[in-house]
């Protein structure tokens, strides 16, 4: 398989990227939905999010990542070729997730910074983004908290569309980002 992407599959690090991202999200979604199962304060609900920090961070590294490679890259065509609505809509749900991975890990630092609290990062501890500000932290949560929920529908949406793509277009659009599919 290569490495970059051709016009008829993505190569091996787009594909790499995509799915350990995926893997990543789970973790993410894992970690703040599980502290819930533990008292506050614990040792375990704080681990968890302590997690939930370093890996939303993570996100935010993977993606500039991603983004390099696809501007550096072409994109495979699908195979037949989707309508025009379906082109322009499957773009917007990209730009969404794009804007997901990129806003959410930077609402989450503000989060941290403005509640005054240590930003870590697998043994770093990075600088505050803004001074500590309850009502600002306050603010961020909510934004956070609701698009963390948006997050949710949109991975969902993706991963359906994927789906029925394969299932009922029976066209590439899943294919081309499946490992081992030479």
């Amino acid at each position: 398989m290569n490495m970059r992407n051709t016009t008829e599959r993505y190569g091996s690090v787009s594909i790499t990227l995509h799915w350990l991202m995926l893997l990543v999200f789970v973790a993410v979604y894992a970690c703040i939905e599980l502290r819930e199962l533990f008292p506050k304060g614990s040792d375990p609900r704080e681990a968890l999010k302590t997690w939930h920090f370093m890996l939303g961070l993570s996100i935010f590294v993977l993606v500039w990542l991603r983004l390099l490679v696809n501007i550096t890259s072409p994109s495979p065509a699908i195979v037949p070729n989707p309508v025009k609505w379906q082109m322009r809509l499957a773009k917007l749900m990209h730009l969404a997730l794009y804007v997901l991975m990129i806003c959410m890990p930077l609402l989450g630092w503000l989060l941290l910074s403005a509640s005054g609290k240590s930003i870590p990062f697998f043994g770093l501890e990075l600088p505050a983004l803004v001074g500590k500000n309850k009502a600002l932290a306050e603010l961020i949560k909510e934004i956070h908290e609701t698009g963390g929920l948006v997050g949710y529908y949109l991975i969902g949406l993706h991963a359906s569309a994927a789906l029925f793509h394969h299932y009922f277009v029976r066209d590439n659009t899943l294919r081309r980002m499946l490992p081992g599919q030479d």
